[in-house]
């Protein structure tokens, strides 16, 4: 079948020609469709067939061409110049160009060390375009990259090699965007001259960053500070971007994520951090604060600067040595900013990451942060990534085939159209370019934009490493190369910007300012500007003890009126039968017809919190949902042609409150790392992480391990950040099972946070209120229930929700204290399995739950022994295998309590390296065998 040929009018009108060109180029191209060749040029019929079979390559680059140069002042003439190339000669030559736009960046100079340059693009070759020495003298003019004149093609090659093909490789005709790409290319190629003011601050950056790395060589010798010497380029790049954000777009907030790698020369010349504090963490100088610490090189820190009159707050993130893990963290505590502000959120706040490059492309967080970007829920409208790109990981060289399998180390950018600036390290004019057009790309596109920063590791991994010995070659190099700072010091006394004597006053100011403990940039005074940019007050959380709070119940009237309001849906949003029926269900528990499930109390706690003023975010896989369908915070339209699409209920408790209930993106360790980055500027909110199973909780260890348990002790961070994670027997698997209860209490010390089995709807009703309404801000680990979601034993009265509180342990409300020999304590599910089995004839049995596991209720549990005092056996029941759950970590708790007189028994499945058994009838039987040893025992 013939393929139809566009409509050449058409095409003409998106390509913004005008005149008479129009009517000349419509009449060639009647006569190509009817096939009369004859009278045609060769050129022309090449183009038409391009066009014809492809609505990508040519047409769409042209055409979106046109679009951005119409957009401009001088588009007419502009358009009549491409006109006026389409002799023979100018056609390759605009082919040529677009080579070197295309691939110019693979044979660019980025390595200083000269070690890494890849083959020469065979489409940059004059004879791919049917080019030849011979035509280099012709004239040719290609519109603004000739300015607007014809020259000879060796002078338009001239230029497109020092644009392309010199100290900057640019990665950017991958966009999909056409817009972005043009806008793009003409930031890329403007040749406008640097100033001579620009190039004396960039001398007195570089002053600053070798500066600081040797005077602390020389006061602190050996010490390990993970100096930035061969990549001092980055602190010229990051100043520009913090002094342009604040002074050019009112920049507020700049929240910056690094690891070790010249943290301390960003801390002292970016950030202000007074050099004498520097010292006194170098010479051991311990904090008041009882805390464990950390090391220098990990912790954070902030400051405020005024830049022409405009007064910004920099936070630089605490790090662990988990690299990249920060990276969501960051991008975590930019969103919740945003969310407390108005206007445009994004230019008022900006994320910048700092990476190395063998650490960019071998963790797997970096391509889930990535993921967040385009997203509404975790998107900031872009961060800068700026790779210091020593081409070294530890000792391992950083090359394709050895650390990496892409070309370059910045390639995963590539997964959301991000543009890439490669930069050589030693040429601190071209670093300066690229990062004004990343800067400018990031507020005017809102996008990710990564400068590859490439440079060299002077000295070892630390300062006590010697790294000859693993890469002799490089190291050969390295010690005859002159500093960054000599080279351009040099270049500018050479070019008469500076004297050398102007130099050595540079030198000798930043020395003076370090030997004096003076700060080394302006910065404002903390307690001036501090209420100004304060976004959240932490300081009615402060110090606060468990007890620091009194309860107030809510009325069971105002309970009734918020059930029912958050189960209001309106007339024109159809729901689906089973949401129907949930949503129906919860008209009638708040009316008392039926008694409250989970789903109803929970979505009831987010009501009075919304109501009282308290945001709430619960954020996970399924989490509009529920994995297992019992929240459905989310009512879908079934209504496809009507609106709205979707109908949120709880978003109308209190409209001046936000309610968020995120589906997000597949991951864990990313998603549970920006929950905490949010939770960490959102003391006032209850923020949850909900993992769909909580058996993959374990993909996110990291953030656990390192944030969420330890923060407080180490760095004094505190969050009330929520984790929601189902857990119980119930014959799945052993990947479906277990969210690793035993892993929590085992990281459980100095009341670090809070693990929790709530069994009733009442039970996470109360506690879901308490951890906001409580002014002590602890994570909390909840392991939450699955089938229990619709068990006719898991129900609550709406009394007991206007009446109770959380209870960290509930008592036997049926045995009578007199009678009972033993006592059973347990947690979770496996209570109700055993009261389905327990008869009247076990009254002498007691069966204790206990809600909370850390911090340990040991004065309940206590009361508890008191009151059963004639018991001689106490019995730990658990449905997990007895070296998993909570047994090994809380039997201790127990044993202070049992006196010589009662024996103490664990009742569980064996001994397992995996949570659970992988068959169902298998299961069954297992959970008869430790519910009928608990009661007959």
């Amino acid at each position: 079948m013939k393929k139809k040929q566009p409509d050449f009018s058409q095409w003409l009108e998106t390509t913004q020609f005008f005149g008479g060109n129009l009517e000349y180029l419509e009449s060639i191209y009647d006569d190509y469709i009817r096939g009369n060749h004859g009278g045609i040029d060769p050129k022309w019929l090449s183009f038409f067939d391009s066009i014809a079979s492809s609505t990508d390559t040519v047409h769409g680059e042209l055409v979106d061409e046109f679009k951005y140069l119409a957009k401009n002042k001088n588009n007419t003439a502009n358009v009549n110049t491409v006109v006026s190339t389409e002799g023979d000669i100018g056609l390759k030559a605009k082919a040529l160009v677009k080579a070197y736009r295309s691939y110019g960046y693979k044979s660019a100079n980025i390595d200083p060390l000269g070690l890494t340059r890849f083959e020469r693009d065979s489409d940059l070759e004059l004879a791919a375009h049917g080019l030849s020495e011979k035509d280099l003298t012709q004239l040719v003019n290609l519109g603004d990259f000739t300015d607007n004149k014809a020259i000879p093609l060796q002078q338009l090659i001239n230029k497109a090699k020092a644009i392309y093909e010199s100290n900057i490789g640019y990665e950017y005709r991958y966009i999909g965007n056409k817009e972005e790409k043009l806008w793009l290319q003409d930031r890329i190629e403007d040749t406008a001259v640097i100033s001579s003011d620009s190039k004396k601050w960039i001398l007195q950056q570089l002053v600053a960053a070798e500066g600081l790395e040797k005077y602390l060589a020389l006061r602190y010798v050996g010490q390990k500070r993970f100096g930035l010497e061969g990549g001092e380029s980055l602190i010229p790049s990051l100043q520009h971007i913090v002094e342009k954000a604040v002074s050019r777009h009112s920049t507020r907030f700049i929240q910056l994520g690094m690891a070790h790698r010249g943290r301390l020369n960003v801390l002292v010349n970016v950030m202000g951090k007074n050099p004498k504090d520097l010292f006194e963490e170098f010479e051991g100088k311990q904090s008041e604060k009882s805390l464990s610490g950390d090391v220098k090189y990990h912790m954070g820190y902030s400051n405020y600067r005024s830049i022409d009159g405009k007064e910004a707050k920099i936070a630089l993130a605490f790090n662990p040595s988990h690299l990249e893990a920060v990276d969501p963290v960051v991008e975590g505590a930019a969103k919740a900013i945003q969310d407390k502000l108005d206007g445009d959120v994004y230019s008022k706040v900006l994320p910048i990451l700092i990476h190395g490059d063998s650490a960019f492309c071998g963790q797997g967080v970096v391509m889930e942060t990535f993921g967040f970007s385009l997203t509404e829920a975790y998107g900031t409208g872009g961060t800068i990534h700026l790779v210091v790109n020593n081409q070294v990981g530890f000792t391992t060289s950083s090359a394709f085939g050895v650390n990496r399998s892409s070309n370059y180390s910045t390639d995963v950018a590539k997964m959301v159209d991000a543009p890439i600036f490669h930069v050589n390290g030693d040429d601190p004019e071209a670093v300066l370019k690229v990062t004004d057009i990343a800067l400018e790309y990031r507020m005017k596109f809102n996008k990710d934009v990564v400068i590859d920063l490439v440079c060299y590791r002077r000295n070892g991994h630390n300062e006590t490493d010697e790294p000859s010995g693993t890469q002799p070659q490089m190291y050969e190099v390295i010690k005859k190369l002159p500093s960054t700072l000599k080279l351009y010091s040099d270049k500018l006394i050479k070019e008469g910007v500076v004297d050398a004597d102007h130099f050595a006053r540079m030198n000798a100011n930043y020395r003076s300012k370090l030997d004096n403990g003076k700060v080394t940039i302006d910065v404002l005074d903390r307690k001036i500007v501090k209420d100004k940019l304060n976004v959240c007050d932490w300081l009615p959380y402060l110090g606060k003890q468990e007890t620091d709070y009194n309860y107030m119940p809510i009325p069971e009237k105002t309970l009734k009126e918020l059930a029912l309001k958050m189960s209001e849906v309106p007339a024109e949003v159809e729901m689906q039968m089973q949401v129907k029926k949930a949503v129906t269900d919860r008209i009638k528990m708040a009316n008392g017809e039926l008694p409250l499930n989970w789903g109803f109390a929970e979505s009831l706690a987010y009501a009075t919190l919304l109501s009282d003023g308290y945001p709430v975010r619960i954020s996970g896989e399924d989490s509009g949902r529920g994995t297992f369908s019992h929240r459905h915070a989310v009512i879908k339209n079934m209504n496809t042609k009507s609106q709205p699409k979707e109908y949120v209920p709880l978003r109308h408790i209190n409209e001046k409150v936000r309610f968020d209930v995120i589906d997000s993106t597949l991951s864990e360790y990313g998603v549970l790392g920006f929950e905490y980055g949010y939770s960490c500027y959102s003391p006032d909110a209850l923020v949850v992480w909900e993992a769909q199973f909580g058996d993959f909780v374990n993909t996110a260890q990291v953030v656990i391990d390192q944030f969420l348990v330890a923060a407080e002790e180490k760095w004094g961070i505190l969050s009330g950040l929520t984790l929601f994670l189902p857990h119980g027997q119930e014959g799945a698997g052993a990947e479906h099972s277990s969210a690793r209860l035993e892993r929590f209490l085992n990281s459980c010390a100095n009341d670090n946070m809070q693990v929790c089995t709530p069994t009733t709807p009442a039970q996470i009703y109360h506690l879901l209120r308490r951890q906001v309404i409580r002014p002590l801000r602890k994570p909390l680990i909840v392991m939450t229930p699955k089938s229990l979601l619709r068990n006719p034993m898991a129900v609550s009265s709406l009394q007991e929700l206007s009446q109770g509180k959380f209870e960290a342990i509930i008592d036997d409300v049926n045995a009578k204290a007199a009678k009972v020999t033993k006592l059973i304590l347990c947690n979770g599910k496996v209570y109700y399995d055993l009261m389905a089995k327990k008869q009247d004839n076990y009254e002498h049995i007691a069966v204790v739950r206990l809600e909370e596991l850390y911090p340990f209720p040991q004065q309940q549990l206590a009361q508890i022994f008191t009151k059963y005092n004639n018991v001689n056996k106490v019995v730990w029941l658990q449905e997990e295998p007895e070296n998993k759950g909570a047994w090994y970590n809380i039997r201790h708790f127990i044993e202070k309590l049992v006196d010589k007189k009662q024996e103490l028994l664990c009742v569980a499945r064996e001994r397992s390296s995996t949570p659970a058994v992988g068959y169902h009838a298998l299961y069954v039987k297992q959970q008869e065998e430790i519910i009928n040893t608990a009661l007959e025992i």
